[in-house]
């Protein structure tokens, strides 16, 4: 009995994450009183005594500590100093929470909440609104092949370059927030105006110089930059090396040589870039390279490491390639080259002080571009991907149904909906994190990868509800840009397949987790004293955590999660638990998986990489309540809020359920599932119902679906097709009572090609009145206007096949 009574004590201290102090004082308090009105229990003495007394007795537990040390650094993996400076760029914010397995709900509501100022909802609802409308993607995409000069001027002028520079030097100094915002409608009408747009935005010789610059580049090229004098490129992508940005080529040599008629120390570069969007237009080359000293005129170090700096496109030996042509999504993106390129050493950003620190520089900045620019573009993606598919799916017609009401189609439907309403979630959220000061590397890395695979897979659903609508192109296909230019969003800035497999978890395990990064930096730690000091304290805190989880998932897995304290009152109370419960399992799972496989743990991706599905759905899922929180719970948001959160706690289960059928070591891998799903895989992806309901939600101009779309381009102009789709969709809709008034008159049902005749006849009879008949007219010429395809005639195939 006693040793039952010990047992559920330790469990529960565990479970609360109690410290080892009282842990210890309330086991020694139980067996006090035991031995009080029962006897002594010398056994169980015996044991507390011989393992608890040890435990806090400092000086004691730090010789095993010393001994554990030297252990862990022979099977630590050796980390580079580019995955040091990554390790130790930005910060951790609630992805930490997620790895913890106890999330801080109060904390995650108290987050600020994402909103615009007065000057940028006037810049959205003015400068924004008049840029779209210039915007005709057709031309720009099949026929000039980029933006009109006109649209160019605009944007320069109306400083679309300048939203992340502080108002001192001329720029808007916009939020991250509104940024989103911005790209996101501008995305929504071409993904071509919105790679312009983003990139001076996003990681970049603006956001360097800002951080790094010193006060003379600051207030040399941030005014002309703000202006559009300057158009600012970045060339980090080498042939050799394109994920690998650490292993790039090109390099530069510290040496003496003629500038404005002086001998000065400069630089001779060499390089050879490409992928490098806004080069063929750009008039400041940001250069990524390795820096060499082999005469030691910065000091005795001659390797120095990756260097940034900035060169004017006008200098002698500066190549601008070709353009080259991605996608049909004709932005301005070419190679760049440049080979004995002599400059001096104040082109650093930063000046010479900054030699060798690019990467440092590159990993710290680029979370926040990372955060917004692509996640931008998959944004305005899916919301006019969602806007017009369901509009469209009313208004298309088969077997004398919307085909949005056939089962088949109405899955698609319910997934192009939840997943639109996590990108935007997602986006928001982090949004709203960058704007309270956080640079969170890892959640960046979350949100890029989520972000643009959640976009195709809505662009590959709504091209399959299209059909043949969305595979002729022309002026009147809305869907197959979205389609064609969904592969570059996940290629760029970082290949998705790597981002899941090696940064999510790889760099989310150490980053978040709350004690390995200590250890490691304890390894590290030269003075020995210090450094045992360190380990012990992580060490025997990362046994406790690991405990604690262990019972925490095993009991909420026990449980269903049932027992756990709800934040909120409403449905939503179910999947803070569910969070919850998979934060546990998370944090156990990677301690087991990290404990076992250690340094291999690199290179097995497959495992490391369901690992951080696991973390990237809890993340998607918070921030979808986050979205729902934020704006005040509405009612019409429930059914797309339940799609979402369902879709990604599944995902999160299949994870975990993937590590456990897959973990290297079989039998353990069984014991574990235990722990994890002591009653078996407890969750299923959305039900049949609740598709149907959100199917329906999208096709109808209603709260949800104009809230959904909200952000997306929607004015009348005559490149925008999603004002002639939603206008179809409400004639349709205003329309169908009289279709049905008039074929019950008549005693005959119309079909798809006899509406118009057969309210001509019910005119005739008196059935109709004029008005009525009027807007049958309308409702089907808009309707038809949307459904028809473009057609060439075979001389405009030949120009245009002949330009390809």
């Amino acid at each position: 009995m006693l040793t039952i009574i010990l047992l559920l004590a330790l469990m529960g201290a565990l479970y609360h994450r109690a410290s080892l102090k009282v842990t210890s004082l309330v086991l020694a308090a139980i067996l006090v009183a035991w031995s009080a009105y029962d006897g002594i229990p010398y056994v169980h003495w015996i044991l507390f005594l011989a393992i608890f007394v040890p435990l806090n007795l400092t000086f004691v537990r730090r010789k095993l500590s010393a001994r554990l040390l030297d252990v862990f650094k022979g099977i630590m993996p050796r980390i580079s100093d580019t995955e040091q400076e990554a390790l130790d760029a930005g910060t951790v914010w609630w992805e930490a929470e997620m790895f913890g397995g106890k999330p801080n709900w109060k904390r995650f509501h108290n987050f600020q909440k994402a909103t615009l100022s007065k000057e940028e909802q006037e810049f959205i609802e003015g400068p924004l609104e008049e840029l779209c409308s210039m915007i005709n993607d057709w031309q720009i995409t099949h026929i000039d092949r980029d933006l009109p000069p006109e649209v160019w001027n605009f944007i320069k002028e109306k400083g679309f370059f300048s939203f992340i520079i502080p108002k001192e030097y001329g720029g808007l100094g916009f939020s991250s927030y509104a940024q989103s915002r911005v790209l996101t409608k501008i995305n929504s009408l071409s993904a071509t105006a919105g790679s312009i747009v983003s990139v001076p935005n996003s990681l970049g010789p603006a956001e360097l110089l800002m951080h790094y610059g010193t006060q003379e580049q600051r207030d040399h090229y941030l005014p002309r930059l703000a202006k559009g004098e300057d158009v600012p490129c970045f060339a980090l992508t080498a042939i050799e090396a394109g994920s690998d940005a650490g292993g790039i080529p090109d390099k530069g040599v510290i040496c003496k040589g003629q500038w404005n008629g002086k001998e000065v120390v400069g630089m001779k570069l060499t390089w050879n870039k490409r992928y490098i969007t806004l080069a063929p237009v750009a008039s400041l080359l940001g250069l990524a390279f390795k820096l060499y000293d082999p005469e030691g005129l910065l000091g005795d170090k001659e390797d120095l490491g990756i260097t940034c700096a900035l060169i004017p496109t006008d200098t002698d030996g500066v190549e601008i390639g070709r353009r080259h042509y991605p996608l049909s999504t004709p932005f301005q993106n070419g190679p760049t080259t440049g080979k004995d390129v002599f400059v001096p050493l104040d082109y650093i950003i930063g000046g010479p002080d900054n030699a060798g620190k690019g990467w440092r520089m590159l990993v710290d900045c680029l979370s926040a571009g990372r955060a917004i620019s692509l996640p931008s573009s998959a944004n305005g993606g899916v919301k006019m991907a969602s806007y017009t598919t369901g509009a469209y799916a009313r208004i298309r017609r088969q077997f004398n149904v919307p085909v949005g009401y056939m089962e088949g189609v109405m899955e698609a439907l319910a997934r192009i909906a939840g997943k639109t309403y996590m990108v935007d979630s997602m986006l928001t959220f982090t949004a709203s994190g960058i704007d309270s000061g956080e640079k969170p590397s890892v959640a960046s890395a979350i949100v890029k990868c989520h972000t643009t695979a959640l976009a195709r897979d809505v662009a590959c659903d709504g091209m399959d509800v299209h059909g043949g609508k969305a595979v002729m192109m022309g002026p009147k296909n809305y869907m197959a840009r979205a389609y064609q230019g969904a592969p570059i969003s996940i290629t760029v800035e970082g290949a998705n397949i790597l981002t899941r497999s090696l940064i999510i978890y790889g760099q989310g395990s150490i980053r978040c987790h709350p004690y390995v990064l200590k250890e490691i930096q304890a390894t590290q730690n030269e003075n020995r004293k210090e450094a045992i000091k360190d380990f012990d304290k992580a060490l025997f805190s990362h046994v406790g955590f690991a405990m604690s989880n262990k019972i925490r998932t095993f009991w909420l897995g026990l449980t269903a999660s049932l027992l756990v304290k709800k934040p909120q009152s409403d449905f939503t109370g179910r999947y803070y638990q569910r969070i919850t419960r998979f934060s546990s399992a998370l944090a156990f799972l990677s301690d087991v998986t990290m404990g076992v496989l250690g340094g291999e743990l690199k290179r097995r991706e497959m495992i490391s990489g369901r690992l951080g599905d696991m973390l990237s759905n809890l993340y998607i899922a918070s921030s979808v309540l986050k979205m729902y929180h934020d704006k005040g719970r509405p009612e019409h948001d429930k059914e797309i809020v339940q799609w979402s959160l369902e879709h990604c706690l599944y995902e999160t289960q299949m994870a975990a359920d993937g590590v456990l059928k897959n973990f290297p070591i079989g039998w353990l891998g069984k014991a574990l599932r235990i722990v994890v799903f002591p009653l078996g895989l407890p969750l299923s992806p959305p039900s049949d119902k609740l598709s149907r309901k959100l199917a329906r939600q999208l096709q109808e101009p209603q709260a949800m679906r104009e809230e959904l779309t909200h952000g997306a381009f929607k004015s009348e102009s005559e490149g925008s097709n999603l004002y002639k789709v939603d206008k179809a969709l409400r004639l349709q809709l205003e329309m169908e009572p009289i279709v049905k008034k008039f074929s019950q008159a008549l005693g005959k049902r119309a079909g798809n090609h006899q509406v118009v005749p057969f309210a001509k006849e019910a005119l005739d009879a008196g059935h109709i009145t004029q008005d009525e008949y009027q807007l049958v007219l309308d409702a089907e010429e808009a309707r038809l206007e949307v459904i028809n395809v473009d057609d060439f005639a075979p001389e405009e195939m030949k120009h245009h096949l002949s330009e390809n």
